[in-house]
């Protein structure tokens, strides 16, 4: 009888429109800042069921509403976060236009909910796949809370944000702990980055995916950073210049990587999108036939449960449309011309409904959180890059920004289509209604998409984005829409360093042939290429963190089980020290814009002392509590 109990209620789409808002504005900052996102299905859930408890009536369909509108948010940030920035980095946009940036968002989100409707029921009724984040939240909700979820996310969203105001605001320590010597024409470095949230992001993803990134990483900065360095340090003129001017062995480290090393994980990244699209071919044409098949039931008069109702065909197909015809419009602008921008807007559905398949057909097997989607967004903008490359030619001056566009909507119709299949996950297993799900999807979609331009504004404003510099040390790295930016200009004005790409897909060949091996094997540890390729241009500092959040995960579940109480007690620290550390970063951007001083808030602006004044040893200590917080916690075996 679940399915007959009260869903869209007006206390569940406003407490689902405001959590998208907050949680899209934490997953932009750690997407920005680390270059991963996390899912926040089961934060939203516990928040929901806390709050909703405050009223007279309130059942499980709701909270299941109010988790589908939220984890919609921190989906789309993820799409936006990816690619966007990257138009300030080509240089095309000096600020986040607020018209453009809601209509791409928006309008690519929505696109990604309709085109996932006629894959539900292949992937989740036929196919029965896992959905591991939907099934974990049901289990949530089915479970209920006692108020301890509450009180845990609370406390650790204070941690993190105490540590972030510490950290980044007063500049007490600093946010790295890192080292790096010569050994002879090579290099040696080691480091981490102090932060809560990487550390919970490994948590979160669990050890098989922290270990890939941090390979990932091994293999550029212990493998090929220092061969690299023993083969060109005297000759990269770069090199000659930075020694000159007696840079450490840790910067010269850094120079190779960002100019050189991490292009491998641009084509590991190409191959793998690539790959994921061919390999699940089969299940993207039975979804499609499934899809079809059902509605000429109903149309035929056919009886459906409840629980079986998504929305009409029809609908589906004429939003498609109509959404379609604003982002044509939107690229007639960029370049100008109507036959491209015609051409654009067809390559931008084709790849958009392709790569949403593969989104959700991943996102059943590995999670939301380790789906694909910089891969299939790369794979996108070097098509969209080279299509424009054939018709304008080399002097286009708007191709790489119009590239960009393009994979800006498929990327965000990727990262809601995984998200609305978990969602859809949770409601089959609770026997929620299909459209209603899927109308509040959409609801969250467009919450986020309204605020997400201020919210990047802000940080460009207060913190910048790219390579940290010494007028803004704080800069979030951005990584995703750096090499976005630099495939796109990398295309048109042939400078991109194809053999590191070339290498690259090398790499990502040998790792999928080798999780082919596992998977014949049945082996529960697998290799998915795009772990790897995250890896390999992450600077090595945030994968070490991100390993260390994997390994607790693993220690600890050794002790209570893969999905015991001790382990939604660890998503749940983890999740709210990710959002506390993300909100005060977001916070602290206001005083630093208002006064036009990003120092405005350091002790050593207004104390006589020194920035860093304690070095990194108080972060360390403050990474090596959490760390025992989080290994207690998750090791109970009862909550």
């Amino acid at each position: 009888m679940q399915q007959t109990l009260p869903q869209l209620t007006v206390k569940a789409v406003i407490l689902g429109i405001l959590l998208s808002m907050i949680l899209a504005g934490a997953n932009a900052y750690l997407g920005l800042f680390a270059g991963l996102t996390v899912s926040a299905s089961i934060p939203a859930a516990v928040i929901s069921m806390g709050i909703l408890r405050l009223f007279k009536e309130s059942n499980i369909l709701e909270n299941n509403i109010v988790q589908t509108a939220a984890s919609a948010g921190e989906s789309l940030a993820a799409g936006v976060i990816f690619t966007l920035p990257a138009l300030i980095l080509l240089g095309y946009w000096e600020t986040f236009d607020y018209i453009w940036v809601t209509m791409i968002a928006g309008l690519g989100g929505l696109l990604g909910v309709l085109f996932t409707i006629p894959l539900r029921r292949s992937l989740i009724v036929e196919e029965k796949l896992a959905f591991p984040e939907g099934t974990a939240t049901a289990e949530v909700l089915k479970v209920g809370d006692s108020g301890n979820g509450i009180r845990l996310l609370s406390m650790a969203a204070l941690a993190g944000g105490l540590i972030k105001f510490a950290d980044t605001g007063l500049r007490l320590w600093q946010g790295v702990a890192q080292a790096g010597t010569f050994v002879g024409q090579s290099i040696a470095y080691i480091g981490s980055n102090l932060s809560p949230a990487l550390l919970s992001v490994g948590y979160i993803v669990r050890l098989n995916i922290a270990v890939l990134v941090f390979g990932g990483g091994a293999l550029a900065w212990y493998i090929g950073i220092p061969l690299y360095s023993a083969l060109f340090l005297d000759q990269d003129p770069n090199l000659i210049a930075l020694r000159e001017q007696g840079a450490g062995a840790a910067s010269v480290a850094l120079d190779i990587w960002n100019r050189k090393i991490r292009y491998m994980g641009v084509g590991a990244m190409l191959l793998g999108g690539i790959w994921a699209l061919f390999s699940m071919r089969r299940s993207l044409v039975s979804g499609v036939k499934s899809g079809l098949n059902e509605f000429k039931h109903a149309k035929a008069g056919g009886v459906r449960a409840e629980v079986d109702k998504d929305m009409p065909m029809p609908l589906v197909l004429g939003a498609i449309v109509l959404f379609v015809i604003p982002i044509f419009l939107l690229y007639w602008q960029v370049v100008d011309q109507l036959g491209i921008s015609l051409a654009l807007a067809a390559v931008m559905v084709i790849t958009g409904f392709l790569f949403s398949s593969v989104a959700a057909y991943m996102a059943g097997l590995v999670g939301s959180s380790n789906n694909p989607i910089s891969g299939i967004t790369i794979a996108t903008i070097t098509f969209s890059a080279f299509l424009l490359l054939l018709l304008l030619g080399e002097d286009a001056s708007n191709g790489p920004a119009a590239a960009i566009m393009v994979g800006a909507v498929v990327c965000c119709a990727a990262a809601i289509a995984g998200d609305n299949l978990q969602d859809l996950k949770a409601g089959y297993i609770l026997g929620a209604t299909p459209w209603k799900q899927q109308v509040m999807q959409g609801i969250g979609v467009m919450s986020a998409a309204l605020v997400v331009a201020p919210i990047l504004t802000l940080l460009l404003v207060a913190y910048g984005f790219g390579p940290p510099t010494e007028a803004q040390p704080n800069a979030l790295q951005a990584p995703q829409a750096t090499l976005m930016a630099s495939v796109a200009r990398g295309v048109f004005g042939g400078n991109l360093p194809w053999n590191m790409v070339f290498i690259g897909m090398g790499i990502g060949a040998a790792v999928i042939f080798a999780d082919s091996i596992l998977a014949r094997r049945g082996s529960s540890f697998r290799m998915p290429v795009l772990a790897v390729a995250v890896g390999i241009y992450l600077p090595l500092q945030l994968s070490t963190a991100i390993f260390a959040g994997g390994l607790i995960s693993w220690l600890t579940e050794r002790i209570t089980g893969p999905e015991g109480p001790g382990r939604q007690a660890g998503v749940l620290i983890a999740a709210g020290l990710i959002t506390g550390e993300a909100l005060i970063g977001i916070l602290l951007a206001l005083p630093i814009v208002f006064a036009d001083d990003p120092n405005f808030m350091q002790l050593g602006s207004w104390s006589g002392l020194s920035n860093d004044p304690l070095g990194a040893w108080p972060g360390l200590i403050m990474m090596a509590l959490l760390c025992m917080w989080l290994y207690k916690a998750a090791s109970r075996k009862t909550v």
